[in-house]
């Protein structure tokens, strides 16, 4: 070994590779152009990266394998609607919008913009605006963009939970409200796209009310030389305006502050009621110079690599941060890399400084009182306040900086480097956080032992939604995914005490953002997956995120179902417990995943009905879904399966009835407390979708609404009938019959809901008869702690004491949401309701029948025999029309397949037709399934293999 390879203390050295000949280009190309990001990642799972040759984009998205429940990315589907470029202009850059309905940005290296629309599928978009109006000018050419945040109507904040705190033995959720700062787009769930041009124009393209998009533009700065154009720019809000960042060729720093005035009419929030597009929006925007600067400040001592270093490769507008007690001002980070000339005969090493710039607003300085003495026509009292740039400390670090983003509301910066590590920094001290093992104060799964593995060296990189993954373009210009993993053997006994409440923590805190925002958060279950492996872990950490996020859970009271269907955060909880329970479509599921999938297909058939029975009122004249026969076919199918699961419940009641096993537990208040541990090791899920409040208020949903469609089937029927035999007395025996194929419809839709094993109203009353014992022996069991309290009354414990009662009976009802045991006081209440109700209702019907029943349709049958049948038939089950689907014909095998593609869901594998709607009605009812029952994300399948 040479003296080379050794330190002074004769350990190996260890040298880094040379920087390749890719890293150079990429590092050359972030100096040259402010926008070129080749690779994003949407809040919604779409990952969209540029192809090799530069002339489309590919999609890719996280999915959950069919076969094994295991996650991985899925294959490139190429982009098809764009518009070819012109040759020799590539497409440079892509940028994501905040909105639920993903929107993309391509802009190519003429500055000319497309924006494609993933409203449905992951990987197949729409386009909302061709590039073909954009001229061909590389004054266009954009060097900044930035997509307008969103605002929700009447929350004009964020919430940022974390840290958890380790107190008493526990952990204890902390929150941060952070006042959301415009300006916005005027209609809630739209955003508007704005882009810096290298000649100095700022660009709005808005979406106008009628869905057009339309544009705007202000001249920022006058471009008279090539030594004032803008080489990189960054725009942020800030305090209702746009704060931006201009980086020029002569190395000058300017900061703009934009107003954005959408000249709405005054009385805009009185004509909310107005159709939509009678309101047209005319933005203006009204430029404000703030401060200028140098970028690069050298001087006669400066050394080789410093001189070298004279050029910008990022530029970040960090807005100011309102805290409790104090604000951070506005910030400008800009980041210059380093890497050393191949055959350089010094021993330099890649290196990129960050430097930054407070943005400070003062007063200007008070003139001494002899002053006033003079006739000044102005007082310094009036003046406004000056902004200057105050430089603060540089950082220097021996890597190179390929990305950067901030994270936890721009608290934290996080910079991503070519050899594929991660750095997180304070963004006040820009000093490095969450690399030392913390887990008194958790913000970060980094701290509990969370890490990045397979670093592999890269050109760019884009982070998910929830910052837990990342996707790289590698060097051979691969795309590789890159998540989060914890360091064990075997989670079923690495994880003990302290630090397994740790881990759930640190997975709580990570998921929280995308419980609040509805973004995706399949990286995280990708994490959390190998967890599965130790017991109870899924119930255990749901709890948690209901206890942090205080998600209700108690719906024992009357109520209407509106508040049921409309608690988002509970579908999530239970979408997270469908996915930790799937091992593979022809794997038994666990037992909290079969109830999850059960509650949440239950849930999305009652949207359904309901959404195609309640068609808004400024629509009833345009479209009527019930008028539409592929809406009453779904509709049938829907009901069919909903009497399924009604039956199929039903015969599992009765089976405990004749359960000696169950009775003994029932009679028994020793063995009461195993109830729960017995119905898990029968795999039986029946008793607590009845018990569970929130699932029990589905079926009573279901159960009505089977009832109406019933009722709905048979006039229209009627109404058919009666018109044909009207005819037929007018024009004799050539009168045509009904309408084929409405009439049809609605003959399916009253054989699902007429020819049942049970009779749904009798199964109604039933769940209605247990809801009031429930009820009743909440309050019975509850009487005790009011009665204490009145006892020795003091000021204001009434109210305290009623909250306590709540907490309690929400408690409850949380255990048996999450496979827990019923409260002791249910058993007395279970034994008279099996007694009488249910032997009551079972006498109205005949067992034998239900026993052998087919309810293939439910897929709840999880026995050896009864996947394997399932796997021999190859049918799948649509969970839109709710009919079985066959691999064979329907995009399933070969690439000459008839029929529509197949959309699969990326969390839980459900499959759907691709069916186009062009009726009013029907697409109506369509878009209501623009998700999975589950609320994962479509992506659409080739003709050809079912796992994509």
């Amino acid at each position: 070994m040479g003296l080379d390879e050794v330190d002074l203390f004769g350990d190996p050295v260890i040298t880094r590779p040379p920087p390749s000949k890719q890293l150079r280009m990429r590092v050359d190309e972030l100096r040259t152009r402010g926008c070129c990001q080749a690779i994003a990642w949407s809040r919604q799972g779409t990952i969209a990266s540029i192809s090799k040759d530069a002339d489309s984009i590919d999609l890719r998205f996280l999915r959950c394998h069919s076969d094994t429940g295991a996650w991985d990315l899925s294959e490139p589907t190429p982009c098809s609607v764009l518009t070819p470029v012109q040759s020799g202009v590539p497409i440079v850059h892509l940028a994501w919008a905040p909105t639920s309905s993903p929107e993309l940005a391509v802009i190519d290296a003429a500055g000319r913009i497309s924006i494609l629309s993933f409203s449905i599928t992951l990987n197949r978009p729409y386009s909302t605006r061709k590039w073909d109006v954009d001229v061909v000018d590389d004054l266009h050419a954009v060097v900044g963009c930035y997509w307008l945040p969103l605002i929700s109507p009447g929350r004009q904040f964020h919430v940022m939970y974390g840290p958890a705190v380790w107190t008493n033995s526990e952990y204890k959720f902390e929150n941060t409200i952070i006042a959301s700062s415009g300006p916005w787009h005027p209609n809630s769930g739209k955003s508007a796209l704005l882009c810096v041009t290298t000649g100095g124009f700022l660009k709005l393209l808005f979406s106008q009310n009628n869905n057009r998009i339309e544009e705007t533009s202000l001249e920022l700065e006058s471009v008279t030389s090539s030594d004032d154009l803008i080489t990189h720019a960054s725009i942020c809000s800030d305090k209702q305006s746009l704060l931006i960042a201009l980086a020029t060729r002569s190395r000058q720093l300017r900061i703009v502050r934009v107003q954005v005035r959408w000249s709405t009419p005054p009385q805009a929030d009185k004509q909310a009621q107005a159709p939509p597009g009678s309101i047209h929006l005319s933005p203006s925007l009204e430029e404000k110079n703030v401060a200028v600067t140098s970028w690069f400040q050298h001087g006669p001592g400066e050394s080789v690599v410093d001189m070298s270093m004279a050029q910008l490769s990022h530029i970040e507008m960090l807005p100011s941060i309102q805290g409790s007690s104090s604000e951070t001002p506005p910030v400008v980070l800009t980041v210059r890399s380093h890497i050393p000339q191949e055959g350089s005969l010094y021993n330099q090493e890649c290196q990129s400084i960050i430097d930054r710039w407070e943005v400070l607003n003062e007063q200007p300085q008070t003139l001494h009182n002899s002053f006033g003495q003079l006739n000044m026509k102005s007082s310094t009292s009036q003046l406004p306040p000056m902004t200057r740039l105050r430089k603060l400390d540089s950082i220097v670090v021996p890597k190179v900086v390929i990305s950067t983003h901030t994270v936890q509301l721009g608290k934290v910066i996080c910079f991503a480097f070519s050899d594929g590590t991660v750095q997180y920094r304070d963004r006040v001290t820009l000093s490095e956080v969450y690399n030392e093992h913390n887990v008194n104060s958790i913000m970060s799964p980094h701290q509990v032992g969370f890490q990045f593995t397979n670093e592999t060296p890269c050109l760019q990189a884009a982070f998910s939604p929830t910052n837990c993954s990342f996707v790289q373009i590698c060097e051979d210009a691969s795309i590789k995914w890159n998540k989060l993993h914890y360091p064990m053997e075997d989670a079923s006994t690495a994880l003990q005490g302290n630090q397994y409440s740790a881990v759930l923590a640190a997975l709580s805190i990570s998921i929280s953002p995308a419980a609040y925002h509805q973004m995706n958060c399949d990286d995280i279950l990708a994490i959390a997956r190998p967890f599965t492996q130790k017991q109870d872990f899924a119930y255990t950490w749901i709890r948690s995120i209901i206890n942090m996020v205080k998600v209700p859970v108690d719906y024992s009271e009357e109520s209407h179902h509106d508040q049921l269907v409309r608690n988002h955060h509970l579908q999530f909880c239970l979408s997270i417990l469908n996915h930790l329970g799937f091992h593979g479509e022809f794997q038994p599921r666990s037992f909290g995943g079969k109830f999850a999938m059960l509650a949440l297909n239950v849930r999305n058939i009652v949207i359904l009905i309901t959404i195609a029975n309640n068609t808004p009122v400024n629509l009833k004249e345009k479209l009527s879904p019930l008028d539409d026969p592929e809406v009453v076919e779904a509709l049938a199918g829907c009901a069919k399966w909903a009497v399924d699961l009604l039956s199929w419940l039903s015969d599992c009641i009765f089976g405990l009835i004749n359960d000696a096993t169950f009775r003994s537990m029932l009679e028994d208040p020793r063995q009461f407390p195993e109830l729960s541990t017995y119905m898990q090791s029968r795999g039986d899920v029946s008793l607590h979708l009845l018990l569970c409040s929130s699932t029990r208020g589905f079926l009573s949903a279901a159960c009505r609404r089977l009832i109406h469609l019933e009722a709905l089937s048979n006039r229209a029927i009627q109404y058919y009938e009666q018109r044909h035999l009207a005819q037929a007395l007018q024009g004799g025996e050539n009168a045509a019959r009904p309408t084929p194929v409405l009439y049809v419809a609605y003959m399916k839709m009253q054989r699902a809901t007429s020819s049942t094993l049970i009779k749904v109203a009798e199964f109604e009353k039933l769940v209605a008869a247990l809801s009031i014992e429930i009820r009743t022996s909440y309050q019975k069991a509850l009487a005790g702690l009011a009665a204490r309290s009145q006892q020795d009354p003091k000021p204001g414990q009434q109210q305290g004491q009623d909250q306590l009662i709540k907490r309690a009976q929400a408690h409850a009802e949380l255990d048996m949401l999450l496979a827990g045991n019923p409260p002791p006081s249910f058993r007395e209440m279970l034994l008279r309701f099996f007694k009488t109700n249910v032997q009551a209702f079972k006498a109205q019907t005949d067992p034998a029948k239900l026993y052998f029943a087919n309810f293939e349709l439910l897929e709840v049958e999880d026995d050896p025999q009864s996947l394997e049948r399932r796997k021999a038939k190859g049918e799948y089950i649509d969970v839109f029309k709710r009919v079985a689907l066959a691999s064979g014909s329907k995009g399933g095998e070969g690439e000459d397949a008839p029929g529509p593609q197949w959309r699969r869901c990326a969390r839980c594998a459900s499959v759907m037709e691709d069916v186009q709607g062009n009726r009013p009605g029907f697409t109506f009812v369509l878009a209501q399934q623009r998700k999975c029952s589950c609320g994962g994300n479509w992506g659409l399948l080739p003709k050809g293999p079912l796992a994509n």
